[in-house]
């Protein structure tokens, strides 16, 4: 199975959505290398990426249930390199 590497940049801005798009990122974790998550409390916002390998279509369904979130934006950047999977 081929997968890519991509970055999901994510703004929450309604805090009640937060406990949902915890359970979402569990819910993918086995292709999750890693999350790095910045509160900006001046603007009550809350800033998160996501470094991702996975196939393209888990990919595309993170992102879309993380997007579909009240108060929450999603947006991916892919690589343009294919791999096998197995370097996961």
């Amino acid at each position: 199975m081929q997968t890519r590497v991509a970055i999901i940049g994510i703004i929450v801005e309604n805090p009640g959505s937060v406990s949902r798009l915890n359970e979402i990122l569990h819910e993918y974790g086995e292709y999750i290398i890693g999350r790095m998550g910045i509160p900006y409390r001046e603007k009550g916002i809350n800033i998160i990426s996501i470094a991702i390998d996975a196939p393209q279509d888990v990919i595309s369904s993170l992102a879309g249930k993380v997007g579909r979130l009240d108060g929450v934006q999603a947006k991916t950047a892919y690589s343009t390199i294919l791999s096998d999977g197995e370097n996961r």
